[in-house]
């Protein structure tokens, strides 16, 4: 049906290019390109071994706007998969915008030099594609992405009105390390060191980080200490979701994972501010992500399981009701299917979803869009099909 560019070559894309593959009616040519083509070349030959899909390669700078529209003019894709870091997001829409390319991403832009993410950069975006009858699909991964179409889903089919959302992503993984990340330590460590946020009544309440804390009891993986952090999906679910009073992101952290990441912290090593180290600037969590083990790595460790959805309360016939919206995902089988661990999993495949639905029209008008503002049924369907299987609870333990 059409060719994909996948822009980046990490774990996460690598996940989203064997699924592009495996769903080889709707993606009949994949390119994949990144700083490192080697990585790019060696994802090529793994993946024509297995699928009888055409594959070509590219070395590109995904901040280098001119060089991206270069390289989209050379390979003329229907859509452009943006997996590289969120600081590139805007140079990759630039290069859409300037090619009307499809532009689909898994999280929202956030500026290199500050440690802060939201969606207005992007949103800025919406006249200029809409004028240009392109599409752009914000935040296809699980959170954001699959929380969002959860959420649209339950609105459809379940609620009148949605009051409450709590969205609880649970890694009940162990890969044995003392202290790694599941995905780009620089991303996950900005994320969760910075101040919590959320959505109440209209106003955002802001929290100090890991201030508040639960305990839940995940179906699969057991009891586990929870944290309310900001995500970027309560930006949009806020503005999104009719009726919404409150809307709260909680993640599980080990003893471990905290106790290592405070004594980062303290000794300045998770700062993204420039030091002199031997005559050169570097920035300190630059370099502390060059010696962290890369989550790419971690498939062959990682053993236990995710569970990962959204808590909702609100009205159906005037009665009150409640809902719980998941997904259990196994890290050993994601890695017999795939080679990677969950957390990869779990965004790659929601990441080929989205792309699969604009090349094929369904997600498809032009302007700058979150998943939730488009039908979530045929999203909700292919994530049974593709390994990503949902359940539903009509009677959740509800959070405090």
């Amino acid at each position: 049906m059409g060719k994909v560019l996948i822009i980046g070559a990490g774990g996460v894309a690598g996940v989203a290019a064997h699924k592009c593959a495996q769903n080889n009616e709707v993606f009949h040519e994949i390119c994949i390109a990144s700083r490192t083509k080697s990585k790019c070349d060696a994802l090529k030959r793994e993946l024509e071994d297995k699928y009888p899909v055409k594959i070509t390669t590219a070395e590109i700078d995904a901040t280098n706007v001119p060089a991206l529209i270069a390289l989209i003019e050379q390979e003329r894709p229907t859509v452009v998969l943006n997996l590289a870091l969120p600081y590139h997001d805007l140079p990759i829409m630039d290069a859409c915008l300037a090619t009307k390319t499809h532009y689909v991403d898994t999280a929202n832009y956030e500026p290199e030099d500050t440690a802060k993410f939201e969606y207005s950069w992007q949103w800025a975006y919406r006249q200029r594609y809409e004028e240009a009858g392109i599409t752009g699909l914000l935040g296809s991964g699980f959170d954001p992405g699959v929380t969002g179409v959860f959420s649209a889903y339950a609105l459809k089919h379940y609620f009148d009105e949605i009051h409450y959302i709590d969205i609880l992503d649970c890694n009940g993984g162990d890969h044995g390390y003392p202290f790694a990340t599941n995905f780009n330590p620089e991303i996950n460590i900005r994320e969760v060191s910075a101040k919590g946020r959320y959505w109440e009544n209209g106003e955002w309440i802001e929290t100090e980080p890991m201030e508040i804390k639960r305990v839940y009891d995940f179906e699969a993986v057991g009891q586990k200490d929870m944290y309310l952090l900001y995500h970027e999906e309560l930006e949009s679910l806020a503005q999104n979701i009719p009726g919404l009073k409150r809307i709260r992101f909680f993640m599980t952290f080990g003893e471990s994972y905290l106790r290592h990441l405070k004594c980062l912290e303290n000794v300045g090593m998770t700062s993204i501010e420039p030091i002199l180290f031997e005559g050169k600037e570097i920035i300190p969590l630059q370099f502390l992500k060059a010696v962290l083990p890369d989550p790419a790595s971690l498939g062959p460790r990682t053993k236990g399981k995710t569970n990962i959805g959204c808590i909702f309360q609100g009205v159906k016939d005037g009665k009150p009701k409640n809902l719980y919206i998941y997904n259990i995902c196994d890290h050993e089988e994601c890695f017999r299917e795939v080679g990677s661990q969950a957390i990869s999993y779990t965004t790659g495949v929601p990441a080929m979803i989205g792309a699969a639905l604009v090349m094929k029209g369904l997600w498809q008008k032009p302007g700058v869009y979150n998943v939730e503002d488009f039908d979530p049924d045929p999203f909700m369907e292919a994530l049974n099909k593709w390994g990503l299987p949902w359940q539903i609870d009509e009677n959740p333990t509800l959070v405090d």
